[in-house]
Parts: C-alpha cells; sequence; structure tokens
C-alpha cells in the first residue's frame, strides 16, 4: 500500500493511500467501512503493520462508487512528506556505499576505510519538507550545497536488542530521503550542522508499506540535478544492509514506531566529482527509489 500524507485546497493534512490513481482519505474509507481509522501518518503505524492487511481486505469488500465517494484525483492534491513532524531525530547512517567511502576520502576528511560498525549521525525534524518543495540554501551558511538520493526504512513497533534475523519484523515501511548536506558546515568532524538545517531532508512522496517491496536490497534507485542523471546505484551494495542497521541501532538505544532510518547514499555526490558540483538558486533535484516514486525539490537562496 503506498500511503501518503496530503492536503487540498480546502483541507490541512490529512492522511491517504492510493488506490485506482486516486488518494482515498484514510479517516472517510474508515467512517464508509465502519473500522475507525485515524488521520495522522504516526497513529497508524502506532496501531501496528497488522492494520495493513484489514485495510486491504476492507478495500477489496467496498464498491468502487463507495471509495470514489472518499477520494481525490491525485493531480488534485498536494503530497506533503508522508511524516510531516518525526517524533525524534532522522537516524542518519554515513559512508554505507563502498564507493561513496572512496570519493568521500579524495575530498571530505574522511580516511577511506571501510568502516566496520555503522556511522550514525542525526537529522532534527525540522529537516523534513515535502515533495515540490523548496530546499532552502541559506548562502551565509554555506556555498557548498550537496544532494544524497537515500531509501528511508520507517520503524513499525518498539524494538530493543533485535536480532539482525527478525529486523524486517520491525520495519512497518520505505520512503525517500534527500540527505541535503552544506559540506562548508562540517565543524571538527561533527555533521548536525552540515546535516541539520531547516529543510535539508525532503521525503516522500508515498511511504510504502512493507509488504509491496519483495526485496528492499534490490532497489534501483539514482538522482537527477536539472536533468542530468548524477548518482546511479542498487540498494544490494549498502554496506551494512537494513538487518545489520536494525540490529546496531537497537543495541545502542530503543527503535520505537515512527523511527526514520536513512540509510545511505552511493556514489556520484558533488562533493566526490572533479571539479566539485553544488547546487545554486533555482536548480532542481529528482531522488528515484524503484516501486516508491520520484521525489522532487527545488533549491532557493536565501541570506540571512
Amino acid at each position: 500500500m503506498k500511503l501518503a500524507t496530503y492536503k487540498t485546497n480546502s483541507s490541512e493534512a490529512r492522511l491517504g493511500f492510493l488506490h485506482n490513481n486516486a488518494i482515498v482519505d484514510m479517516e472517510d474509507f474508515g467512517e464508509i467501512s465502519n473500522f475507525p481509522l485515524p488521520n495522522d501518518m504516526l497513529e497508524l503505524i502506532d496501531m501496528g503493520f497488522e492494520v495493513i492487511a484489514e485495510i486491504n481486505d476492507l478495500i477489496e469488500n467496498t464498491s468502487r462508487e463507495q471509495i470514489a465517494e472518499v477520494s481525490y484525483p491525485l493531480e488534485e492534491v498536494t503530497l506533503l512528506a508522508p511524516i510531516q513532524k518525526p517524533r525524534k531525530n532522522i537516524i542518519g547512517i554515513g559512508l554505507n556505499y563502498t564507493e561513496h567511502v572512496a570519493e568521500s576520502a579524495r575530498t571530505l576528511d574522511t580516511t577511506g576505510k571501510l568502516p566496520q560498525k555503522p556511522i550514525i549521525f542525526s537529522k532534527p525534524p525540522t529537516t523534513v519538507t515535502g515533495p515540490n518543495t523548496e530546499i532552502i540554501k541559506n548562502i551565509k551558511l554555506t556555498s557548498q550545497l550537496d544532494w544524497e538520493v537515500e531509501l528511508a526504512v520507517i520503524v513499525g513497533k518498539k524494538g530493543k536488542y533485535v536480532p539482525k534475523e527478525n529486523a524486517m519484523d520491525y520495519v512497518f515501511g520505505y520512503t525517500i530521503i534527500n540527505d541535503i548536506s552544506a559540506r562548508d558546515c562540517r565543524r571538527e568532524g561533527q555533521w548536525i550542522v552540515s546535516k541539520g538545517q531547516d529543510t535539508f531532508a525532503p521525503m516522500g512522496p508515498f511511504l510504502v508499506t512493507k509488504d509491496e517491496i519483495e526485496n528492499p536490497h534490490n532497489l534501483n534507485l539514482s538522482l537527477k540535478l536539472n536533468g542530468i542523471e548524477k548518482q546511479n546505484s542498487n540498494t544490494q551494495f549498502l554496506l551494512f544492509n537494513i538487518n545489520d542497521l536494525i540490529e546496531d541501532l537497537s543495541t545502542v538505544f530503543t527503535l520505537e514506531p515512527g523511527d526514520i532510518i536513512a540509510t545511505g547514499t552511493p556514489a556520484g555526490v558533488g562533493a566526490g566529482r572533479n571539479p566539485q558540483e553544488w547546487m545554486k538558486n533555482g536548480d532542481v533535484v529528482e531522488c528515484y527509489v524503484e516501486h516508491i516514486g520520484t521525489l522532487t525539490n527545488t533549491v532557493k537562496e536565501i541570506n540571512r
């Protein structure tokens, strides 16, 4: 199921799902199905992954006409970030594709050695922005704005000391994150100023539940800047896969429903190019992940 947070011209943010190229309002669908459903993505995740099977059964047993009554054509809604206000910081994973480790060592202050354990950083909830919104480049802070397409994992239930063989039981679904990075804002090896500025985590366009993706470790992902491809890889090349990450992270701290893990980016970032490339005002960046869709945003420069 492709879940979405959306709004219409006459509504605030609402929860829906994609069906027959239309967005079905989740709460309204629950009313016509006599099965109470929430109007918020985090509340739905809190209900547990099992609710997705319940919803799918309800769809099968609801007439096309009834569903149409609580639907909006996709082109008539505005898609927002699937989780607009995460409860906690987004968990970022650094240097998690081998070729990206190599390119970072050439141009950034990294060693080039393959990490022996996941490199963990975080992005505040205020970094989140949705599809077709602006990525803010504050030219007083950075002249080196960079892109990073990533598969993001949405945690579905509380977990501590999760063994890797059980890790997928704790996954609710997946989305796309563009891990925007200001390369000249790294401070003594710390990344949060580089990674944590407002709008530095475009997310969307959908949250795809895990039953829709047979193998998350074989997904093509790519990125275009102004129509020119910059990154192209596959999640099979993750240094630490999702199972590894959930085992490691849950040993460090408790994972909770709605937590977001950005799994890392492949080679092709602007910092690794010769000459280096940085995003500027008006640039359009498109992130694609197979089975999820395309996340598009535009850069806007400010001077504050």
